[in-house]
């Protein structure tokens, strides 16, 4: 997929951009589906509830996830803006129920990723269901991402699905703009650009999934080198502890690993939380 010029202007301008085609229609169906089938024959494994390996670092325990990253059509864009040398830090799956009040409030992704606030980076974010405006899809603040990360507050709401329930105060909802998408087309956004979605209204669950990109330039300045995956081109920088990806379904070598880097980045994506916060690496929507 070839990016065009506008699109490339457009997201350096507002730091997003919508409906880029990623998956066709009988695609998405099989990867909704087999998701679907994760959830019914794997509801636990190690003790904990299939949703902890949705959204957190699934690519290392579940190889689906982890072939989905490597998907050359994303890669193709994802280049286009971050250059050959790219590296996947997380894949995560946004599931709202629907009629369910769940909501992701105003944030910006790499509050408390201990990146600092680095241009390496975006989120590829592909619907694997209508997300549609009744659905919850996201919202945007054109140009949010020129300024610097803001601070959060700690809400710790019950029905807000990041981990803190950290959110942004004061921000111009007039301003925002939605990112409705078809199963199967993908959005990109800067992670600190604003953005928040709303409750899934419609008669559909709302699957999203999150894959994080970023170069071998970007440090971890919190916790020293970080765990990623190497996707495309080489990691001359050797910045990262290079992975290579789940190989299979919750091999027990690959549950070690995902135990290791889970203790690792606990510190700092739980940095200045005044509650308890459950390893969710949260940051999209």
């Amino acid at each position: 997929m070839t990016l065009t010029t506008q699109q490339l202007a457009s997201y350096a301008r507002d730091g997003f951009l919508t409906g880029l085609p990623a998956f066709a229609p009988d695609q998405v169906a099989q990867i909704r589906n087999q998701i679907e089938a994760l959830e019914r024959d794997h509801p636990q494994v190690n003790d904990q509830p299939i949703s902890q390996y949705f959204r957190v670092n699934g690519q290392l325990v579940i190889s689906l996830l982890a072939e989905l990253a490597r998907t050359p059509a994303i890669l193709d864009a994802v280049e286009q803006i971050l250059g050959r040398n790219l590296l996947v830090w997380s894949v995560e799956l946004f599931i709202k129920e629907p009629g369910t009040h769940s909501v992701v409030s105003w944030h910006q992704d790499i509050t408390y990723w201990g990146m600092g606030e680095t241009d390496e980076e975006l989120t590829a974010w592909v619907a694997l269901s209508d997300v549609s405006v009744q659905a919850g899809c996201m919202r945007f603040i054109p140009g949010s991402h020129k300024g610097s990360i803001v601070d959060h507050d700690d809400t710790f709401d019950e029905n807000n699905l990041l981990s803190r329930g950290q959110e942004i105060a004061g921000v111009d909802e007039a301003k925002a703009v939605h990112g409705a998408l078809q199963p199967g087309q993908m959005s990109f956004h800067h992670g600190r650009c604003f953005h928040a979605s709303g409750p899934n209204m419609s008669d559909d669950r709302r699957i999203g999934l999150a894959i994080r990109y970023v170069t071998p330039e970007v440090r971890q300045a919190e916790m020293g080198r970080d765990y990623a995956m190497l996707v495309r081109g080489k990691d001359d920088a050797q910045g990262w502890i290079n992975v290579a990806g789940a190989s299979g379904l919750f091999t027990a070598a690959d549950l070690a690993l995902y135990n290791e880097v889970l203790t690792h980045q606990s510190a700092t994506l739980a940095a200045g939380a005044m509650g308890n916060v459950d390893l969710y690496a949260g940051g999209s929507a």
